[in-house]
């Protein structure tokens, strides 16, 4: 068979495609039985709505460590939920630590807040490895830091940062630790409560397997969101105030039950197929690509000397070779697709070397296989001669 002749999607960093059959299947299905609006009527077709976005959330609040699924609210996606989070915990004045290996949905709130004068923030490295110092978070902290905002695992290097680490010097300094687990939700296993985590931002169209618009955040105990949106929700519709209980707090307007739906599904098929599993396989395909592109001369990897706590992400350069011209001809040529540029990461390619033009991203899912890393060493090796 030509290797051509189908699309090898090595794009999974950004979404996960394709789905699961069960996540297509299951939205089908159960939207058609029970596709009300929860939370807005006393029939029984929108009580069993409401009914089935509960059972959700205590399978979100499970899935993460959680301790109160009211406390799961849902996004349209981990920049909603990162926004909803950050805004809702700011004070003026106050302080906030975070990395250079963020992605824009965590810089650009931070920025925007620092421009009007409302917060101060600290950055700490990551080093040549592309890890950050837990040491380093520690020392940031002042007396007005609110809380600490991390990226689980870069986007752009996929390298899983020591979040259990930040999390015990966050625990004995009395400092929440809020993690972006955008691309490690559904490929490591989460714990709030060992991790010391206090809220959680997740999307469900990456690892979680299931379709876009969908995402949430979970909270645990003892840290308060203050509502930046407000509107229906269907409960104290007297009130011109906005709910104060969770989830209501977070959640104004209707539920996409869709998306509830599908990230459902994905977590029941993380759980059929292992999580550790799903890991491994796309491990097993990073490392396969990385030895074949340090084959190459004129291919450069970024942080993938070793991949010890790594995810299925590897990001390179040609020689000579313009990143978007790269992924252009890998595309147009091979049916190859990757993603080029600064990956909404700007600050890690600045931090590389690589701006303003970035790098290649591939990234691997459940999916793809080793016929997929054949056909992306042996078109690189084309593009690279």
């Amino acid at each position: 068979m030509d290797p051509h002749s189908h699309l090898i999607y090595l794009d999974n960093a950004a979404t996960t495609f394709p789905k699961p059959s069960l996540v297509m299947e299951e939205m089908v299905r159960t939207y058609s039985r029970i596709g009300a609006s929860p939370g807005r009527g006393s029939y029984d077709l929108a009580v069993q709505c409401e009914s089935f976005v509960h059972e959700v959330r205590q399978q979100v609040s499970n899935f993460f460590g959680g301790d109160n699924p009211d406390r799961v609210a849902f996004a349209y996606n981990s920049t909603d939920a990162l926004n909803t989070i950050i805004l809702g915990l700011i004070q003026p004045g106050c302080h906030v630590v975070s990395s250079r290996l963020e992605h824009n949905s965590v810089l650009r709130p931070l920025h925007h807040l620092r421009a009007r004068g409302l917060i101060t923030f600290d950055l700490v490295r990551f080093d040549g490895n592309g890890f950050i110092d837990p040491q380093e978070v520690a020392d940031l902290i002042k007396p007005q830091t609110r809380f600490v905002i991390l990226n689980h695992v870069s986007n752009v290097l996929g390298t899983i940062q020591p979040i259990s680490e930040v999390g015990s010097i966050c625990r004995d300094r009395g400092i929440p630790l809020v993690l972006d687990a955008s691309q490690s939700a559904g490929l490591i296993p989460i714990d709030m409560q060992t991790m010391h985590l206090h809220a959680v931002a997740f999307t469900g169209h990456k690892a979680l397997l299931g379709p876009t618009g969908i995402g949430g955040l979970v909270l645990r105990k003892g840290i308060e969101i203050q509502p930046t949106r407000f509107g229906g929700t269907g409960i104290e519709s007297r009130s011109p105030e906005h709910p104060g209980a969770y989830p209501y707090r977070l959640e104004p307007g209707t539920l996409n039950i869709m998306g509830i739906i599908g990230l459902s599904a994905g977590l029941r098929y993380i759980a059929q197929q292992g999580m550790e599993n799903i890991y491994n396989h796309e491990m097993s395909l990073t490392r396969a690509l990385r030895d074949g592109l340090a084959s190459l001369d004129r291919v450069r990897t970024y942080c993938a000397d070793t991949l010890e706590n790594h995810l299925g992400v590897l990001t390179c350069n040609a020689e000579d070779v313009d990143p978007e011209d790269f992924a252009a001809i890998l595309d147009g040529d091979f049916n190859i697709a990757t993603r080029s540029g600064l990956h909404c990461a700007p600050l890690v390619h600045e931090d590389l070397g690589t701006s303003p033009r970035g790098a290649l991203r591939f990234s691997f899912g459940p999916f793809n296989s080793l016929e997929d890393v054949k056909a992306a060493l042996s078109a690189v090796s084309a593009v690279a001669k």
